[in-house]
């Protein structure tokens, strides 16, 4: 059984965010550090605890960057992923979804994977589309933010997060499953698995490699990225508690309006 972890390498979430000077990225430059985007490393988690039951398991993972995300798809070997494949072309665009999940759909077909892992979302950009669009590339069913989850031959029942409760759903393998927080809780790689995933294969692949086209044309474009405004600084309000209360009263009803 081959299980594939789609991983994304992205900013530090503590980093302190800059808008680049062509006022439509955000700047990367500089002291940013980059860790596994968190909700995959529920998805890199989930796949080692089913190779842990299952010793014809193979944990692969897969990430579509460039080669500065190597030290990153190592923490993710470091875990006990068995090997990594990176599909590094200058022909895709990080940024949009269809071509990262065109080449993600190429690479689980080309390994013959039989179920893929992804979070439920990767924390860059908060597009939440590519599982999905894997899934239909693939013709595969999909299992969205997936919070428990048990594996019975090629039979997989999820529970997944609506609003308002949880819903139980079943599919056969092959399938995309997306992991949500509370899926499990990762492990932090010990000294003996950061050594070994020094060792531990990493290929890379092209689009040609995959037997893929670079996407003809993007089908969006950022036109301006902008941080939100500043905070208004707060307001002591001084004097007695009854004359507290009664400005206090005021200010809800006429600046904020909320009462």
């Amino acid at each position: 059984m081959k299980i594939g972890v789609c991983m994304k390498r992205v900013a530090d979430t503590e980093t302190r965010v800059r808008i680049a000077g062509d006022g439509k990225t955000v700047d990367l430059g500089g002291d940013v550090s980059f860790i596994i985007s968190p909700y995959d490393e529920y998805a890199i988690e989930e796949a080692i605890r089913i190779k842990e039951k299952n010793e014809d398991a193979e944990v692969i993972l897969f990430c579509v960057d460039n080669e500065d995300s190597v030290k990153v798809i190592r923490n993710g070997l470091a875990m006990g992923a068995d090997r990594a494949v990176l599909i590094h072309d200058p022909a895709i665009d990080p940024h949009e979804p269809f071509a990262v999940a065109e080449a993600l759909a190429g690479a689980l077909a080309a390994e013959q994977v039989n179920l893929a892992f992804f979070g439920k979302h990767g924390v860059g950009q908060d597009n939440h589309q590519v599982p999905a669009l894997v899934a239909d590339i693939l013709g595969w069913p999909q299992v969205a933010i997936a919070v428990k989850l048990e594996l019975d031959g090629d039979t997989v029942t999820a529970h997944r997060e609506i609003e308002g409760g949880e819903e139980v759903v079943e599919c056969r393998l092959p399938a995309v499953i997306s992991a949500q927080k509370g899926l499990n809780e990762p492990r932090y790689p010990s000294l003996k698995g950061i050594m070994q995933a020094k060792k531990k294969p990493l290929d890379t692949r092209t689009l040609a490699d995959l037997g893929l086209e670079p996407q003809a044309e993007p089908s969006w474009e950022v036109v301006k990225a902008e941080l939100p405004p500043p905070r208004q600084a707060g307001q002591i309000l001084e004097g007695e508690p009854e004359e507290q209360v009664r400005r206090l009263v005021e200010l809800l009803h006429r600046e904020a309006k909320v009462i």
